[in-house]
């Protein structure tokens, strides 16, 4: 099977999806917008071709790229699995009538507000939500459902330029803020659901789940992404056959029936709180922040194996174990400005370090990156451990132990 893959190069996990392929017998074309020069000796080994184009924003670009390897040997199948990619690649899909998710299937998947729509007329608990244009759109929504409401990008992906609003007076700063009646701007308000937020993943086959797992948040991401003082954290669960699991599998399952998704990676945000269970939004790819190695060094398993198995074989069944769970923590600079030291490190190395997995430490002197940069903007950590509270308990220590200097 010849499979063509967008950006096999960036973020940094993208090249374990093209190793994945190579080493399940497939011939891999990469396509991305950096020089072929800068490809890497061991990247350009589990390739067996690169088309280099100037912007993988570029719809155009990117069509005629596949069409140029198109015209040179058969293509099967086309993937990208980065949120920003999603839409053009499965336009280009369709312009060059290679299987996989469909434009609806992954409009589906991207607009917030058509996705909530949809899942909502079929049963599945969602916030009410609305598109916003103009501010008179917005203070329409506030008339129906009242504060605290969230604005959101219509595409957007994770926590990235989404806003809590709990006022008249804050409603008017984001909407300047954010362009809204001012420029065309695409988002989406709803409301505000109070509870613990996590994430649901599943490598999906034929539409059969052969692989999930469960993520809990803590604090929840806008709590996390917001406050320089917290050393937030995701953890997955090794207990994903508890009975309280039951009602997200089953949520899950049906999210994925009535989108129709065949075989694909799927990660579903979720809340739990007074209303019950709701179904926050869904991506047709796989997590992001490298979630996917926390999954393999938690499991014992290759995850991206059993995805390239299930893209060039069309099966795949991944064992995993269940030994741990895992989480990641962010570790935020004191202040802006440049790292100039670190401290507790040592501590927990002492105590903790048979459960600590990779760590990324900036360099004294790098500059530091803004609060809300991501899990993985800052300092951090993987942990794992057998039993999910102690590693909680790990997790929550290091955060209160391990201090980013900066000045």
């Amino acid at each position: 099977m010849h499979v063509l893959f967008v950006a096999p190069n960036f973020p940094a996990n993208q090249r374990q999806f093209v190793r994945a392929l190579h080493a399940v017998g497939a011939r891999v074309t990469g396509i991305g917008d950096v020089p072929p020069e800068y490809i890497d000796r061991e990247l350009r080994g589990w390739l067996n071709g690169y088309e280099h184009v100037h912007s993988l924003g570029d719809q155009d670009a990117v069509t005629e790229a596949v069409r140029r390897v198109q015209r040179r040997e058969w293509v099967d199948r086309l993937e990208s699995t980065v949120e920003a990619h999603m839409n053009s690649t499965a336009a280009v899909r369709e312009a060059c009538g290679i299987p996989g998710l469909s434009v609806e299937q992954t409009t589906l998947c991207r607009d917030k507000y058509v996705m909530k729509q949809f899942l909502r007329s079929r049963g599945i608990p969602c916030a009410r939500n609305a598109t916003v244009d103009s501010v008179e759109d917005a203070f329409g929504f506030i008339r129906e459902v009242g504060y605290p409401v969230i604005l959101k990008p219509r595409d957007g992906a994770g926590a990235a330029g989404t806003y809590r609003i709990d006022s008249d007076e804050r409603l008017r700063a984001v909407l300047a803020e954010v362009g809204i009646g001012t420029r065309r701007t695409f988002a989406t308000m709803e409301e505000f659901i109070s509870g613990h937020e996590g994430f649901y993943d599943t490598l999906t086959v034929n539409g059969e789940v052969v692989f999930e797992a469960v993520s809990h948040y803590y604090p929840n991401v806008l709590d996390g992404m917001r406050n320089r003082w917290i050393s937030p954290y995701i953890i997955t669960t090794n207990r994903i056959d508890a009975p309280g699991y039951d009602e997200l599998k089953r949520m899950g399952r049906k999210v994925i029936r009535e989108m129709k998704l065949g075989t694909t990676p799927t990660h579903m945000e979720w809340f739990f709180g007074e209303k019950g269970l709701s179904f926050s939004e869904i991506g047709a790819r796989p997590p992001g922040v490298r979630f996917w190695d926390l999954y393999c060094w938690a499991n014992d398993m290759d995850l991206y194996v059993d995805w390239a198995n299930a893209i060039v074989h069309g099966r795949a069944h991944p064992r995993p174990s269940r030994q741990y769970s895992a989480g990641l923590i962010s570790l935020r600079p004191s202040q802006d400005g440049r790292i100039s030291g670190y401290s507790g490190l040592d501590t927990v190395q002492e105590r903790f370090g048979r459960w600590i997995g990779e760590v990324h430490l900036p360099a004294v002197g790098s500059r530091t990156a803004e609060v809300g940069s991501g899990y993985m903007g800052h300092a951090w950590m993987h942990i794992r451990h057998p039993d999910y509270d102690e590693c909680r308990r790990i997790l929550d220590f290091v955060g209160e132990t391990v201090k980013v200097w900066a000045q």
